[in-house]
């Protein structure tokens, strides 16, 4: 029986004046806020972790995140069963089609959000398999006996290091926004942990001390609190997952 063990947090962080980070771990979905849940999967065919950040030097950009993530729960919760991965792809691509659509029309019905956009990194699992899904600059990394791998690619104008331009998101005045999306089962075993984090983790703490923590069991909480002893520019959230099979 397969458990999942999950720590969530977002804060607003050191230097920002409001949190544009929002965080999505099964029926919660909260910013300036931390959850911790077990999850056992044989009880559920589907689960869903999201982390989504709002587009700094965008208005409305919490507006964003959270137009996003609210529209992303319900989205899955309706997905119907029996879907082969191309297939769930296909309502993916869907989905992202029709929140950019919402999220562009509020922006232009409100001066103020005009603009707005949001990241979005998910883990998904569905039937027995476990995906991930990425649109833009947040992140999600698997470790794995010791050793941490960053398994999205950041849609930057430099993909080999946070480049502070964001290349695809949705919103943000972006007309072709696009997501990657896979399936990872054969690679998340048991013992294994993933961490989802918005930039504001992974700009401020380097890979070696979050793989350092993540092995120390720290959680979601820690981990932005070492983002704010770090400086914490930018908002910080996380969702760490480890797995144990009981």
């Amino acid at each position: 029986m397969r458990h999942l063990f999950i720590t969530a947090a977002s804060h607003t962080g050191c230097v920002r004046n409001k949190n544009e980070d929002m965080v999505l771990v099964g029926d919660w979905c909260s910013r300036n806020a931390k959850v911790r849940k077990v999850i056992s999967l044989d009880t559920t065919d589907r689960y869903l972790c999201s982390v989504a950040d709002g587009m700094g030097g965008y208005s409305g950009g919490d507006i964003a995140s959270n137009e996003v993530l609210k529209n992303l729960q319900f989205f899955f919760s309706d997905i119907p069963t029996g879907l082969n991965d191309d297939e769930l792809r296909k309502l993916f691509d869907n989905w992202l089609s029709s929140v950019s659509i919402v999220v562009s029309s509020m922006g232009l019905s409100n001066k103020e959000c005009a603009d707005m956009g949001t990241t979005l990194v998910a883990f998904a699992y569905y039937q027995g398999q476990y995906y991930w899904i990425n649109c833009g600059d947040s992140r999600l990394y698997l470790l794995h006996d010791g050793h941490l791998k960053q398994l999205t690619t950041d849609h930057t104008l430099d993909s080999a290091q946070h480049s502070g331009y964001v290349t695809n998101c949705i919103g943000g005045g972006n007309k072709h926004s696009y997501i990657d999306m896979a399936n990872f089962t054969e690679l998340f075993h048991d013992g294994d942990t993933l961490l989802l984090c918005s930039d504001g983790l992974s700009e401020m703490v380097n890979e070696e001390s979050i793989t350092q923590l993540l092995m120390d069991g720290f959680d979601a909480d820690a981990l932005c609190m070492a983002a704010e002893d770090a400086g914490g520019i930018d908002n910080v959230s996380a969702v760490v997952i480890r797995t144990q099979d009981l």
